[in-house]
C-alpha cells in the first residue's frame, strides 16, 4: 500500500487550516491509501513565534554585525533588534498564548500581544533581510514568477528562512516515515518558494520520494511548466486543476511500476521529457468525502478558537466577473451540496474537532443554501456560528438576512468592487447599486457583520467613476463593518487577461525573464493607469480612521471569530467607519 506525506507551506493566515490537504486526505484514506498531512505553515509561525527562535536570531544578527553582507539588515534594523529583541524574545510565547485565548477579544489586552506577535516575526525576519515573514504575506528577496530565481532562492540559506526550518520540522519526518509520494499544496503566491525549497530539500537529500505540487498556482502554470524543464530539477511531477483522483492515480502507477502516461491532469518527466496527459472531467463536490482534519495541529493555530474551512460547492454560479480567474481559463462545472449533506458535514466537523466556527471558503455561496440553513441550524439551538463570500444578489431581501442569522450566519463577505454602476457592467458584475445599498443596510440592521472589497483601476475607470467609489464607502461607513481595498490585478486566464481588447487594455507586458508570470503590467486605452490607482488608493487609506483594536480586522478568520463572539453575546456590530462599539 502506498504511504503519502501532503504539506501545506508558508505563507498562508496561520489562524485556520486550508482546505486543501483535508480534502485531498479524505479522498485518499477512503481509498485505504496511508496519508500523513502536515500544516508546515501553522508549525513554522509556532516555531518562529517562540522566545528561543527570537533569542538565536538575535545570536545571527551579532554575527551579521561582525561579517556584514550585501543587502543585510541596516545599521538601524541592527540597533533595534538589539534594543528590543531581549523584551521581545521575553514576551512572545505569552503573547502568542493571549492570542490563543479568550482573552484575544478583550482589545486593550490582546493588542499589545498582537503588536508583540508582529515585532517577533520582524525580528525573526531580519537575519534573512531583505526577505520577510509577515501574518498575512511573504516578502522574498526572490522573484516567484521566475523560475532563474526561483532556482536561486530555494539555495541561499543567508535569505530563505526556510531552509533551515523545514531540516529542522520537516525533513527527519520524511526520512522516518519513508513516503512513496510527497505531496505539496500551493494554492497562492506567497508559498511559492517555501514549497520549492522542501522540493530541492528532498531531491538534496536524496529520498527516493516521488515529489508532486499542485493547487491553484500550479494550474495557473501548466502551460508554462512543460517548456522549463529545469523545474523538474526540483519536482518529479505538477498535479493540475483538481486532485484527488490524479493524485490516487498517480499513486497506484508508482506502485505498479507503470508509466505515469495514465494518470490525468498530470505534468511529468520522462527521461529528458516533459509530458502532459489530459484533464479529466472536473469532479462535483458530492462525489468527494468531507474534508479530514486528523493529523493537523489543531491546538497550533494562531486563534483564539478553531474555526475549520468548509465548501458549500465547487466553482462560481456567476463566473463571469471580467478581473477573476476563477477557472483558471476553462469552462467550470459548477456543483454545490444538497442542503441536508451540507448540514451533516457542519455537524459532523463539529461534533469531531469541537469547533462551534465554521467559515465557508466559496467564491460565492449559494442563497439557496443560506435559506435551507438557517432554521435547521435554528432548530437545533445555533450550535454553529458561520460566515463566508458572497454576491450582492437581488434575491438577498432582508427576510433570507433575518433567516441566515437566526441561524447563526455572523458574517458575510460581500464583493463590492466599485460603486460605479458603469464600472459594473463593464467588469460584467451583474449586480445593482441600489440593490446593494439595500443588503448592506439590510444586513446591518439584523446583526450581521458585511465585510466588503473593492479596488481602484479596472481598465476604463476614471477619476469620477474612482470618486463614486469613495463617496459611496463613506455615505454608508456606518453600514459597513469592515472592508479590504486595493488596486486592480491583471491576472493570467481573467476575461480582461485573455480578451484584453474588449477591456480597453491595449498592451499586456511580458517580461521575459518572468517565465512563470501569473500577474502582468499592462496599458490601457483610456483611464486610470495603474501607478495612479495606486496613488488613489493610497489617498484613500490615508484618509480612513485609525481602528482602536486592529488586531480584530487583521484577516478574514479574525474578523470572522471576532464577529461569531460578537454575535453570540447579541453585541452590536462595530462600524468601519464611525465610533467603536463598547463589548
Amino acid at each position: 500500500m502506498s504511504k503519502v506525506m501532503l504539506f501545506f507551506p508558508p505563507n498562508w493566515t496561520p489562524s485556520m487550516p486550508h482546505l486543501a490537504l483535508p480534502t485531498l486526505t479524505a479522498y485518499l484514506r477512503q481509498r485505504n491509501i496511508e496519508v500523513i498531512q502536515r500544516d508546515l505553515n501553522a508549525e513554522v509561525f509556532d516555531r518562529v513565534l517562540t522566545g528561543d527562535f527570537a533569542r538565536r536570531s538575535l545570536k545571527r544578527l551579532d554575527q551579521l554585525r561582525l561579517h556584514p553582507r550585501t543587502g543585510g539588515p541596516s545599521p538601524k534594523m541592527l540597533a533595534w533588534a538589539q534594543q528590543t529583541g531581549p523584551a521581545i524574545a521575553e514576551e512572545v510565547d505569552r503573547a502568542k498564548a493571549v492570542i490563543r485565548s479568550a482573552a484575544f477579544y478583550d482589545g486593550p489586552t490582546s493588542l499589545p500581544a498582537f503588536e508583540t506577535v508582529i515585532a517577533a516575526l520582524q525580528l525573526a525576519s531580519l537575519p534573512y533581510h531583505p526577505s520577510a515573514l509577515e501574518l498575512q504575506t511573504y516578502h522574498s528577496a526572490y522573484r516567484p514568477d521566475s523560475s532563474k530565481s526561483i532556482r536561486r532562492a530555494v539555495d541561499d540559506r543567508e535569505r530563505n528562512m526556510f531552509i533551515e526550518l523545514f531540516e529542522e520540522l520537516a525533513l527527519p519526518e520524511i526520512r522516518r516515515e519513508n513516503p512513496d509520494v510527497v505531496g505539496i499544496s500551493i494554492p497562492c503566491v506567497n508559498q511559492i518558494i517555501a514549497a520549492l525549497t522542501l522540493a530541492r530539500l528532498i531531491k538534496c537529500a536524496g529520498l527516493h520520494a516521488h515529489v508532486t505540487i499542485g493547487g491553484p498556482m500550479v494550474s495557473i502554470w501548466r502551460e508554462q511548466l512543460p517548456k522549463i524543464p529545469a523545474m523538474f530539477e526540483l519536482i518529479d511531477s505538477a498535479v493540475v486543476f483538481d486532485g484527488e483522483e490524479p493524485l490516487y492515480e498517480l499513486c497506484l502507477a508508482l506502485e505498479r511500476g507503470d508509466s505515469l502516461a495514465s494518470v490525468p491532469n498530470l505534468i511529468y518527466r520522462a527521461g529528458q521529457e516533459i509530458q502532459t496527459t489530459p484533464r479529466k472531467e472536473q469532479a462535483k463536490i458530492a462525489d468527494v468525502p468531507p474534508p479530514d482534519f486528523d493529523g493537523l495541529p489543531i491546538d497550533r493555530y494562531l486563534a483564539p478558537e478553531l474555526a475549520l474551512p468548509l465548501a458549500m460547492a465547487r466553482g462560481c454560479y456567476f463566473g463571469k466577473c471580467a478581473f477573476c480567474n476563477v477557472g483558471y481559463g476553462e469552462a467550470e462545472v459548477f456543483s454545490q451540496l444538497r442542503g441536508e449533506a451540507l448540514l451533516e458535514q457542519m455537524l459532523g466537523l463539529s461534533a469531531r474537532y469541537g469547533t462551534r466556527r465554521i467559515f465557508f471558503v466559496d467564491e460565492a455561496m449559494p442563497p439557496r443554501l443560506i435559506r435551507h440553513l438557517g432554521p435547521r441550524l435554528a432548530a437545533l439551538g445555533v450550535p454553529l456560528q458561520w460566515g463566508g463570500c458572497m454576491r450582492f444578489e437581488k434575491v438577498l431581501d432582508r427576510e433570507l438576512l433575518e433567516t441566515g442569522r437566526r441561524g447563526g450566519c455572523s458574517m458575510i463577505l460581500f464583493g463590492l468592487e466599485t460603486a460605479s454602476q458603469r464600472m459594473m457592467e463593464i467588469m460584467v458584475k451583474g449586480t445593482r447599486l441600489e440593490n446593494i445599498r439595500r443588503i448592506l443596510r439590510d444586513s446591518h440592521d439584523v446583526g450581521i457583520w458585511n465585510h466588503t472589497f473593492f479596488f481602484f483601476g479596472f481598465p476604463g475607470e476614471t477619476l469620477d467613476d474612482a470618486q463614486e467609489t469613495v463617496n459611496f464607502v463613506f455615505e454608508n461607513g456606518e453600514l459597513i463593518n469592515s472592508a479590504s481595498m486595493g488596486t486592480f490585478l491583471l491576472e493570467r486566464y481573467a476575461p480582461a487577461f485573455t480578451y484584453p481588447k474588449a477591456f480597453g487594455i491595449t498592451r499586456i507586458i511580458e517580461r521575459p525573464d518572468a517565465d512563470l508570470a501569473f500577474y502582468f503590467d499592462y496599458e490601457v486605452a483610456s483611464g486610470l493607469d495603474p501607478a495612479t490607482a495606486e496613488l488613489v488608493a493610497n489617498r484613500f487609506e490615508a484618509a480612513l480612521p485609525r481602528k482602536q483594536f486592529p488586531q480584530f480586522y487583521v484577516s478574514d478568520v479574525y474578523r470572522f471569530l471576532y464577529a461569531s463572539y460578537l454575535s453570540e453575546r447579541h453585541a452590536a456590530m462595530p462600524p468601519w467607519i464611525g465610533e467603536p462599539v463598547a463589548v
